[in-house]
Formats: structure tokens, C-alpha cells, sequence
């Protein structure tokens, strides 16, 4: 019986540890869209799409930009790390994805293992995959706060922002 368990033990562990090693990847908003587009799911894209998030690093580019990182004395805001990190919070992790701006893995964690429709309706094994849950409005506040905590100078007013972007699924009829 013990042979038969030092087996299963040698046999099982490559794969916990690949599993425990496993690192996410980002997948970007395209993935997402596909099921977070419907009234059912909450449209979730088309808000994040409608939002400034999703324009953030496209106004890297414009007169504004390069005024308010001339003041701070940066040069060339959109290749710019102190700009880009809150901007494009995935240009280094995922640089193809910096178009995207502050897209939903931003917030939301790397999809590649929550994006399967059978991990998404389970939201335990979702999170255990990589999906970042906010249990609290609190930690959302937070979580914002990494970017938009003076940003430019300019008080963030989380309440008023946080009704522009919320995205929750509704509730099951």
C-alpha cells in the first residue's frame, strides 16, 4: 500500500507543481467581448469601450499630453514608462495589448484561463484561475486609486467615477 501511494505521489506532483506554476496570460478585450457584450451579461464591453479607459492610451498622443509631460519634464508620452503605467498598464506584461489602454485584464487579471465559458459560470473556479474579483466597493476605490490618486494634479472624485465605468452583471431573473 505504501508503494502504491509513493507512486500516485511521484506520478501526481509534476502536475500540481505545473499547475501551482502555471503563470497567466493576457488575452486582451477581443476575448472578452465575446460573451460581455449582451444586455444579459451586463454590456460590460460596450461600456468599457464607450469610457476613456479604453481611449487612455490613444490620448498619449494628443497636444494635451504632450503639454502635461513637457510640465513634468517626460518626453514622448506614449513610449514614456511613467506615463504608460497608467495609460496602458500592460505595456510591459503585454505589450501588443497597449492599444487597449486600460483594458479589463487591468482590472480584471489575465484571461488566459478564466476566459472558457465553463470556468466563467463558476465564479470560485474562475478566481482560482486568474480572475480578479472586487468583494467590496472599497477595494474597486483602491484598486482605481493606483492611477487616478491625484493624477495630473487633479482630485478624484471615486463616487462620480465609479458610476461612469461600473460594469456589474445583473442579477439572475
Amino acid at each position: 500500500m505504501k508503494k502504491v501511494a509513493f507512486i500516485a505521489v511521484i506520478l501526481v506532483s509534476p502536475v500540481v507543481l505545473l499547475l501551482l506554476s502555471q503563470e497567466f496570460t493576457y488575452v486582451g478585450a477581443s476575448k472578452c467581448q465575446i460573451c460581455h457584450k449582451t444586455e444579459s451579461q451586463g454590456l460590460q464591453y460596450p461600456i468599457w469601450q464607450k469610457s476613456k479607459h479604453s481611449a487612455s492610451f490613444g490620448a498619449l498622443n494628443s497636444p494635451d499630453a504632450a503639454f502635461i509631460a513637457q510640465g513634468a519634464g517626460l518626453q514622448n508620452p506614449p513610449e514614456n514608462p511613467a506615463c504608460l503605467k497608467c495609460h496602458a498598464p500592460l505595456f510591459e506584461k503585454a505589450p501588443e495589448l497597449k492599444a487597449e489602454g486600460v483594458t479589463c485584464e487591468v482590472c480584471h487579471g489575465p484571461g488566459s484561463e478564466y476566459k472558457k465559458l465553463s470556468i466563467m459560470k463558476d465564479r470560485v473556479a474562475a478566481t482560482k484561475n486568474g480572475l480578479v474579483v472586487y468583494e467590496s466597493q472599497d477595494a474597486t476605490r483602491r484598486q482605481c486609486l493606483t492611477c487616478h490618486e491625484n493624477a495630473h494634479g487633479i482630485s478624484f472624485d471615486f463616487v462620480a467615477g465609479y458610476q461612469k465605468i461600473k460594469h456589474p452583471k445583473p442579477e439572475a431573473k
